[in-house]
């Protein structure tokens, strides 16, 4: 049946791999991509990491658009429309790019099943390629070793971080997920290590196969000046490329203690290419700017204060709560909370407990949520007790706007589902 429009399309790579949303390995994806007759003469960035890849991708996008490239970002998932997924300059394209693309895709598949990820990661590179961009970028989905995005060697890979998540399919423990995770570092190449204490499974996999390893506090620095901050690149294997300091820069406009973080290994990669994509420092300072991504601990105009943020593990539970530190204090804190089934809610409620009020939950619009009955169960026995449940998650936010006051706070997070439904809230109510 023919598909006329992206939705149709949508639908049916839903369903076109059976019942198995997700099925990791690289030899069924890696045949149709051989089948695809392109032609990838630009550089690759892939990221990695348990959090924090998505703000990598978005500072290395704002930075390049910045100086004067066209660059092709793959991210997922999306929080209100599908082509958020496949950006060029940091803006989704057209249904009708993402369509021909899947046309292409599947004249090129012939009885090959593909998951609605690894179409995903093909058609994204599809239009980049169509689209003549300078960079590609790539946000890997899950893990990085059988991930589907592991099938484009990266000319540079950035690993932000390594904690408990997806262990049913990454491994029990933070070294096996490590392992899992290395598996998109490239011998002789780059190989970025976002964080101040890795595993040990990683930099040893780094060793093992000759890779360029770049460590945050070792190899690439910064310090913070209060309104400013400073970057230092200073790698060992100064055959690779010359150390180089950034001086003055602005603090990104992506809030959040751990953006410097986030901000410095996306610098790391640009000075690892910088031989052949050349970045001045005007650039980075507007790129930093001038950086979009939407429900990172994202601070919404006016009062109350309300914060979206898309944490679905532990150690995003981590980091919100210790970014509730630099928010203005607020007599009453509530929660606007739901989350998946698979994720690890003892923990983040451990973490989060007593951070708020009040919690107001609902069961999420997808075969893998946690019903609300099991989310109210999971609060109980943390020893949260003013509990109210709803229907769904925007009725609870415009529930909770109507009994605050300015001085109050609203916190909307566990998901991309729940934000996105506060957010899609958003746009109903403007039409």
């Amino acid at each position: 049946m023919k598909k006329n429009s992206l939705q149709e399309w949508l639908d049916y790579w839903l369903t076109a791999h059976g019942d198995n949303e997700i099925e990791l390995g690289l030899d069924r994806v890696n045949q149709v991509k051989n089948q695809m007759d392109w032609q990838i003469d630009r550089p690759i960035i892939t990221v990695g990491g348990t959090n924090g890849k998505g703000s990598v991708c978005a500072f290395l996008t704002a930075i390049y658009t910045q100086a004067g490239y066209r660059v092709g970002t793959l991210t997922s998932p999306h929080l209100l429309r599908y082509n958020e997924r496949i950006a060029i300059n940091g803006e989704p394209v057209t249904d009708e790019k993402i369509i021909r693309a899947f046309e292409r895709i599947e004249n090129k598949r012939a009885t090959i099943s593909l998951t609605y990820f690894e179409v995903n990661v093909l058609a994204a590179v599809d239009v980049f390629l169509q689209e003549k961009v300078d960079i590609i970028i790539l946000e890997v989905g899950l893990g990085g070793r059988l991930d589907a995005v592991n099938i484009f060697d990266a000319d540079v890979a950035v690993l932000t971080n390594v904690d408990l998540d997806h262990q049913e399919y990454l491994g029990d423990t933070r070294e096996k997920i490590a392992y899992e995770k290395a598996g998109i570092y490239r011998p002789e190449k780059p190989a970025i290590v976002g964080e101040i204490d890795p595993a040990n499974a990683l930099l040893e996999y780094i060793t093992e196969i000759n890779a360029i390893g770049l460590r945050l506090g070792v190899d690439y620095s910064y310090e913070r000046l209060g309104h400013q901050w400073n970057f230092h690149f200073k790698p060992s294997h100064q055959q690779h490329a010359k150390e180089h300091r950034r001086f003055a820069l602005p603090i990104p406009a992506l809030r959040g203690s751990y953006q410097l973080d986030n901000a410095s290994s996306a610098l790391c990669a640009i000075e690892c290419l910088h031989s052949k994509m050349p970045v001045d420092t005007g650039s980075i300072k507007k790129g930093l700017l001038l950086v979009s991504h939407p429900a990172r601990f994202q601070i919404l105009p006016g009062r109350p204060i309300v914060v979206l943020d898309v944490g679905h593990n532990p150690h995003a539970a981590r980091e919100l709560k210790n970014n509730f530190l630099h928010l203005p204090f607020a007599k009453k804190k509530i929660a606007i909370f739901s989350m998946l089934a698979d994720k690890d809610i003892d923990t983040v409620l451990d973490i989060l407990k007593d951070e708020f009020d009040a919690w107001y939950i609902a069961t999420l619009n997808t075969n893998r949520a946690l019903s609300c009955a099991k989310i109210e169960e999971k609060l109980l026995q943390h020893g949260v007790q003013k509990i109210k449940t709803f229907n769904s998650i925007a009725k609870a936010y415009h529930s909770a706007l109507k009994e605050i006051s300015e001085d109050d706070r609203i916190v909307v997070f566990g998901s991309f589902f729940t934000v996105a439904e506060v957010m899609a809230s958003f746009n109903t109510q403007r039409n």
